[in-house]
């Protein structure tokens, strides 16, 4: 029989089926255990060891002995919109708490259920305009805290989740590890196909070629919120070491490597970058790089001390028609969630009020550029 350190006890969340098997294996039990702890977690959503029935009293003990647990979080708190989304905080083991939202919805007549998940606890980019940066930023997530998310809101709405967003607290592309394996794990064992997978980035150096190196078939959507250098560095500081022709070439080579097209989100704030000659300026952006494939503007959600103001229906309308016009695929978020705190941390943020303290050795250096960075 293997042995298994109690020092390195997986969380169970996370692992395959084959995974399951080797560790039943290893504890001195039959492979077919794993099967049966696998349709434990990923189908009845067992929290605890403890419950794990199918197994029996001696394998619990010895999984309980070695420091095995299931990952999955407790629901420190549920904000639930009139219109249907739910926002959870979720506390995890080390006492963070992270956001991740569930927002049903029917398109083309049919239901979905969309997760919007969180990488990071909180996030080290401090985007001028997010919610999240103003909250600090503590570690990555571990793929089973990605995925637990996902579990969690399948738990709350008693549906399967039919798509799933990397667009939540934290940059995906500074977790990639985490984020690949979660992506998979979410395929593999929860059943959600890759291509109704979002992975969501500002930008992280050299991160988008090493993306496209994994060959995922799912969608890449890069986050501009600016057609030029100068106002995209106002916006976002880490423009100021990744330039914005830098990462239009990424996305190029995202596009020739993968042969999956990158989409583009766009804030839209009130005066800052909305303008129908700010949408001219992104449609020329795009043309220059071949990259007209589509762009998803975003209403800008209000949150606590921020000078930004959300457009006016108007200026939404006139932004997406200037691109229209340029023929620039385009659509416009509907915003949900408003009634309970639409905005990505802004939930988190009301639970805590003082921002924590950045842990350096996962943030980007200020020395790094996007010629040398690495992830």
């Amino acid at each position: 029989m293997r042995r298994v350190k109690a020092a390195s006890a997986p969380n169970l969340v996370g692992m395959s089926q084959e995974e399951l098997g080797d560790l039943a294996e290893a504890i001195g039990e039959r492979r077919y255990r794993g099967k049966q702890m696998f349709d434990a977690l990923y189908t009845r959503k067992l929290k605890r060891v403890e419950e794990f029935v199918q197994l029996s009293k001696g394998a619990r003990e010895k999984l309980k002995g070695l420091g095995v647990d299931t990952g999955r979080a407790e629901v420190f708190h549920a904000a639930r919109s009139t219109d249907g989304t739910v926002k959870l905080l979720l506390k995890l083991q080390d006492g963070r708490v992270l956001e991740t939202v569930g927002i049903p919805s029917n398109y083309s007549s049919k239901s979905r259920l969309t997760v919007c998940v969180s990488s990071q606890v909180g996030c080290p980019m401090k985007c001028t305009f997010c919610a999240t940066g103003k909250g600090g930023f503590a570690r990555n997530l571990n793929a089973s805290e990605i995925v637990d998310q996902v579990l969690a809101i399948e738990e709350e709405f008693g549906k399967r989740v039919t798509n799933v967003v990397f667009m939540g607290m934290g940059e995906p592309l500074l977790n990639l590890p985490a984020v690949i394996k979660a992506q998979q794990c979410l395929n593999q064992n929860v059943g959600i196909g890759q291509r109704n997978i979002t992975i969501s980035s500002v930008g992280v150096p050299n991160a988008i070629r090493k993306l496209a190196m994994e060959k995922l078939q799912s969608t890449l959507a890069v986050s501009l919120h600016a057609p030029n250098q100068a106002l995209r560095e106002k916006l976002i500081p880490s423009a100021k070491t990744y330039p914005l022709y830098a990462l239009m070439e990424d996305c190029t080579a995202y596009f020739e490597i993968t042969g999956r097209r990158v989409t583009f989100e766009y804030t839209l704030l009130s005066g800052v970058n909305d303008l129908p000659e700010h949408a001219e300026e992104l449609a020329k952006l795009l043309y220059k790089h071949n990259l007209a494939s589509h762009v998803n503007l975003i209403p800008y959600n209000p949150v606590d001390e921020s000078d930004y103001q959300r457009p006016s229906r108007q200026s939404i309308s006139l932004f997406e028609e200037a691109l229209k016009k340029r023929k620039v695929p385009v659509s416009v978020r509907v915003t949900r969630g408003m009634d309970a705190s639409a905005a990505c941390g802004q939930l988190r943020n009301e639970f805590q009020k003082e921002p924590m303290l950045e842990v350096a050795e996962s943030t980007p250096s200020e020395g790094d550029d996007w010629q040398t960075a690495s992830v």
